[in-house]
């Protein structure tokens, strides 16, 4: 089996880890949700050497998340976990503290369903004053932001999920506010996504 590579991981790992360095200064241990192919945990945590990063996801991304894993031989990133956000609370597989959580490009793959539960989870996890650094395209107002997220919303709603799509930024930030998360930065990232960046209240 080859590692599998997802292109919008190479073009936005950077940007990403840039941003992680200037937010997460302290020793600290770190949830992803929805790890993927893996990439960004390896690249992150390479760059952030004081962050220990739990990857996590579904069954069927693990073996090609764990190439990734053990090519790299980093002592700050864990075995990955299996999380599904809507597995009933307390999520079985989170034992372990967590200081932080991350996620990039899964909120617009899941139904709003998914993404009540998962912030729900989050705010669960998160001691006072951790922050959820959530990546990804957004929509402002009702609106798609670019012609590309527009493009991307339909793609996902015909063959990901009807129930998928881009969410809107003043939705989230209600949804956060339900579950004691403050949203304190919204940050411009590449190719139209932002990061937002929550804090537990």
């Amino acid at each position: 089996m080859n590692k599998p590579i997802s292109e919008a991981c190479l073009r936005n790992q950077a940007p990403i880890a840039e941003a992680l360095k200037e937010r997460l200064t302290s020793p600290a241990r770190l949830l992803e949700i929805g790890s993927g192919t893996g990439q960004h945990a390896v690249f992150c945590a390479k760059e952030l050497p004081h962050i220990t990063w739990q990857p996590s996801d579904l069954p069927q991304h693990h073996d090609g998340m764990k190439l990734w894993i053990n090519e790299a031989e980093l002592n700050n990133v864990l075995a990955p976990i299996l999380l599904d956000v809507d597995q009933a609370w307390p999520w079985p597989a989170v034992d372990i503290k967590v200081d932080h959580v991350f996620s990039a490009n899964t909120v617009h793959y899941i139904a709003q369903a998914s993404v009540d539960n998962m912030f729900a989870g989050i705010s669960r996890l998160l001691p006072v004053d951790g922050l959820f650094m959530m990546y990804g395209p957004v929509n402002v107002n009702g609106a798609f932001t670019s012609e590309g997220n527009a493009r991307l919303d339909e793609w996902l709603k015909t063959c990901v999920n009807s129930l998928a799509g881009i969410k809107d930024l003043a939705a989230l930030e209600q949804l956060a506010n339900d579950h004691d998360l403050q949203l304190c930065e919204n940050l411009t990232m590449p190719a139209n996504n932002r990061l937002l960046v929550f804090q537990k209240n």
